[in-house]
């Protein structure tokens, strides 16, 4: 998916865990089929699991990880990985990885999430934006909506003819004109998408993957509503969030700006997340005026 990509195997894991972490290093290995752009991910044992960052970017995201999650997860009512294990590089292998907890569910597909699944998201992002910011630090999604004017507009000339990229530009360049948060910046996950969350029977039962996560326009997290909500429960989202018309807008603009350069990006390399994007950006060109699946007034 990376032209830098570092590639990895159980064979490799095997390795790193003899030489770093010998207790772990006689429980079965196993790859874990995952549509990820960031790690490659291995079950190790009946309850943990491996994530070998792909590049190098990635491999930052250990650190993070490991020290704010434990931080966090006391504050939040759904279960969240553990970090387990900090390795450093070794065995040919470039970069930081971590040992996490593995938790049981599966990632639902795009859109499909319904109301109890919005009430859910909703009951964890309140959760999340109530912990204490101190000493918090930048999400990776912290830039104001403006700063990613060129880069969104790189990925609407590199999709001309793939989507309806005039109605795309349209509604950015709305979004751009929307007014910024009023408050100060909330903890976020900073990236709920399918591949992030685990749902057992349509219900939430974890959210993973923390790489993101940080301080930031807490609008960031309302990306869920399109990645992994119907049409009908995006309204439901934004009742439980207390997003305002602004916050909501702002929501839309980093849900159509991402999977914009994702579907630009990995339009070849990853069918999966190309797929996901192309649902989100469609779910946005036919959503109504308030961006809830409705016109103003319904």
């Amino acid at each position: 998916m990376h032209a830098d990509e570092t590639k990895s195997d159980a064979a490799l894991v095997r390795r790193l865990l003899a030489a770093q972490f010998p207790a772990w290093a006689d429980l079965p290995v196993e790859p874990v089929a995952s549509n990820g752009t960031v790690n490659a991910i291995y079950r190790l044992g009946p309850d943990m699991v491996v994530r070998l960052p792909r590049i190098e970017g990635g491999s930052k995201d250990v650190a993070t990880e490991h020290r704010w999650l434990p931080r966090l997860a006391p504050h939040l009512p759904y279960a969240v990985p553990a970090p387990l294990g900090r390795g450093a590089p070794g065995e040919g292998y470039p970069w930081s990885w971590s040992v996490c907890s593995w938790l049981d569910g599966t990632n639902p597909s795009a859109g499909s999430g319904g109301t109890e699944l919005a009430r859910e998201l909703a009951e964890f992002v309140r959760a999340l934006r109530a912990v204490d910011p101190m000493e918090g630090p930048p999400a990776y999604r912290s830039e104001p909506l403006a700063s990613r004017d060129t880069a969104t507009r790189g990925a609407l000339d590199a999709l001309r003819g793939v989507i309806d990229t005039a109605a795309a530009a349209d509604i950015w360049a709305r979004t751009l004109r929307t007014p910024g948060p009023e408050g100060p910046p909330t903890w976020v996950h900073g990236d709920l998408q399918p591949g992030n969350v685990l749902v057992s029977a349509g219900r939430l039962s974890a959210v993973i993957d923390f790489g993101c996560m940080g301080l930031a326009d807490p609008a960031v997290d309302l990306i869920a509503g399109w990645y992994l909500l119907s049409a009908g429960a995006r309204r439901t989202l934004r009742e439980e969030t207390g997003a305002d018309p602004a916050a909501w807008a702002r929501g839309r603009g980093w849900a159509l700006s991402i999977a914009l350069m994702e579907l630009s990006y990995y339009r070849t390399s990853n069918p999966v997340m190309a797929a996901t994007a192309r649902h989100v950006i469609a779910e946005i060109l036919s959503d109504g005026e308030d961006g809830a699946g409705g016109r103003r007034g319904e």
